[in-house]
């Protein structure tokens, strides 16, 4: 087994999770926080797909699937197109409204690009040095770990708000 391949399947597990909190969901459990200031999972959703496109784009290279295939003017959301989520406020949260299908087809549409990405991959690949602003230094392979972890953690906490419904 190549190293890339336990990343292809944990990113797997992302997506499995992912289609679970929207499968069958309504507008009103995508936008419900369960506390004032938590997130809602149509936020974490989008955050997760954001952060996770525009990472894989820059370290292979190419163009964010958010602006190259539409999807910054089909959300419509009230943020520059670099925004992903992070960093913002309880009430840019709150401005986070999408229907479940269109955060599945983005989350899709990041999630393919991903995997075609990694497919190309050498376990070599993963030990070249991409950011140096770091001690140590951050590799690709460390980069990929770590948006593979984000993305597990909010989808986790996805799932978790999801749950709260029964």
């Amino acid at each position: 087994m190549r190293s890339t391949d336990v990343l292809i399947d944990g990113f797997g597990r992302v997506a499995g999770n992912v289609h679970a909190v929207l499968d069958g969901i309504t507008p009103e459990q995508l936008i419900h926080r369960p506390a004032a200031d938590a997130n809602t999972i149509a936020w974490l959703v989008w955050h997760l797909t954001r952060g996770q496109d525009a990472q894989i784009a820059d370290v292979a290279g190419t163009e964010e699937l958010w602006l190259g295939s539409g999807f910054y003017y089909r959300f419509g959301l009230p943020f520059p197109p670099p925004a992903t989520g992070y960093g913002q406020s309880p009430d840019e949260v709150a401005q986070v409204v999408a229907e479940p299908e269109l955060l599945a087809e983005y989350y899709d549409a990041t999630h393919a690009a991903t995997i075609s990405y990694l497919q190309g991959l050498s376990d070599d690949d993963l030990d070249r040095v991409i950011d140096e602003n770091w001690n140590p230094p951050v590799t690709l392979g460390v980069r990929l770990v770590s948006i593979l972890d984000d993305d597990a953690q909010h989808v986790g906490q996805a799932a978790y708000i999801r749950g709260l419904f029964g």
